[in-house]
């Protein structure tokens, strides 16, 4: 495997974690939570599989273009850090994106409150 491989799918897969785990540590610390909800842990592994996937096809090939002179050269920390971040950022969008479509997709399967009430 190659570092910048090896980058994407740590920065990807820390993404999807802090995606996971920032919401859940805020509602255990206001006590809405008593344990850890699998629905968490299935929706991060969706994104974890569908993400690498994507990954792969949007960053198919790394290219160090900082230097600018046109000499081909090992990419150096930059390059690899700037990598990490955008497979960061990529990671925990898409997480974001899996849970909140989950949100609507039990919205649309599940009755109102309303109509709850009203039966």
């Amino acid at each position: 495997m190659s570092t910048p491989f090896i980058i994407k799918i740590l920065g990807l897969f820390l993404g999807i974690v802090a995606r996971s785990l920032i919401p859940w540590l805020r509602k255990l610390r206001q006590g809405e939570v008593h344990g850890f909800d699998r629905r968490y842990f299935y929706a991060g592994l969706t994104t974890f599989i569908l993400g690498i996937i994507l990954t792969l096809v949007l960053f198919p090939q790394f290219k160090d273009d900082s230097a600018g002179l046109g000499v081909a050269s090992p990419p150096g920390f930059e390059a690899f850090f700037r990598l990490f971040c955008l497979a960061f950022a990529f990671g925990f969008g898409w997480n974001a994106m899996v849970l909140e479509a989950g949100q609507w997709a039990s919205w649309f399967l599940s009755p109102d409150e309303d109509e709850k009430d009203g039966q």
